[in-house]
């Protein structure tokens, strides 16, 4: 319904200060005006626009609590804005801590304030533009994603899985990972437009967000196990788009040596993706599993009696596992060789 006014606002060619969210802070910078403790609407926002002044709402824009009044922030704040209302709305948004929204009359632009942050908001179709080729490319970056994580699944079957697999792996999935993001930005800024974009988005990356946790716990070198996984994450997110397109600055993140043939280097996974892909097995038992067994290999070779002794695992829980392995197994050699 925000997005709604706002655009509400640009076709009537009036111009709009809003201020998302209420305190004792803005309180004391708001002159004037008058309090209505409304229901928010788009129609109601349009309309209070046609006034001089600010438009107050809650934080979740759900209530227009104060409307025509005047903000007086504090003038020795910094601002790299040159018209009146935007030099406002930035302040405010500096001093408050609360998003500032600005609407320009003469510009027709709608400009977010948030802290020190400014977005400017585009026409829903431009984004809708950009946001149908994100979806093309993340379409076709997670085709190749699911042939090297399939590619990866019987390498590790075989146990012949390589530091260079692992790399093009987490690599494959940080792209698909960027590039969803990216399109969660497009569906935040077009509002109830983007419902159709949040369907495809679903889709297409179904089941993908844990896999690159799970690749990095499955392969970290043993070299790395001081660091933080968080900050193995954060890492990974901070790595360039050049950086990224080199397995070796992958791999030298995961603490392997890239020194030569380093990346050819055979490396064996703990099993924690394959285990989390076995119906119903929680991830306290995947835990002790891979705690108990130690590496992929071993769970593989483990029959029912050697399950059973791991705490929390039955004779019904253990046959589990050794059918969805067996399954994983003989689909991944399959979907290779086949």
């Amino acid at each position: 319904m925000l997005r709604e006014g706002l655009e509400r606002i640009l076709r009537g060619r009036t111009g709009a200060l809003i201020v998302l969210g209420t305190d004792k802070v803005v309180d004391s910078i708001a002159s004037g005006g008058f309090p209505l403790e409304v229901e928010f609407s788009p129609t109601r926002l349009r309309e209070l626009a046609k006034m001089d002044g600010a438009i107050v709402c809650d934080r979740e824009a759900s209530r227009i609590l104060r409307a025509g009044t005047q903000l007086l922030p504090d003038p020795s704040i910094e601002t790299t804005e040159s018209g009146t209302r935007h030099r406002t709305a930035e302040r405010v948004a500096k001093q408050t801590g609360y998003p500032v929204i600005a609407v320009s009359q003469s510009m027709r632009i709608i400009a977010l304030y948030v802290g020190n942050r400014r977005h400017v908001l585009e026409d829903s179709s431009a984004i809708m533009s950009r946001a149908n080729q994100a979806l093309a490319t993340l379409e076709r970056y997670k085709l190749r994603l699911d042939e090297v994580t399939g590619t990866l699944s019987a390498l590790e079957i075989e146990d012949l899985v390589t530091v260079r697999d692992v790399a093009a792996v987490i690599q494959r999935l940080e792209m698909v990972r960027r590039i969803s993001d990216e399109i969660s930005g497009y569906v935040i800024e077009l509002g109830s437009d983007g419902r159709l974009l949040t369907l495809q988005l679903e889709e297409l990356i179904g089941g993908v967000g844990p896999d690159r946790e799970l690749v990095i716990r499955d392969y970290l070198s043993p070299a790395a196990t001081t660091v933080d996984f968080s900050s193995m994450l954060a890492g990974l997110g901070a790595l360039s788009s050049t950086e990224l397109l080199d397995l070796s600055a992958v791999a030298r993140l995961m603490g392997y040596s890239v020194v030569g043939d380093a990346l050819d280097a055979a490396v064996s996974p703990h099993g924690y993706r394959l285990l989390s892909k076995v119906p119903r097995l929680p991830g306290a038992i995947v835990e002790r599993l891979v705690e108990h067994f130690g590496s992929l290999q071993k769970l593989l070779a483990a029959g029912l009696e050697d399950l059973q002794a791991v705490d929390g695992v039955g004779e019904g829980r253990a046959r589990a596992v050794r059918e969805g392995l067996s399954r994983l197994a003989e689909s991944s050699i399959l979907e290779r060789y086949v």
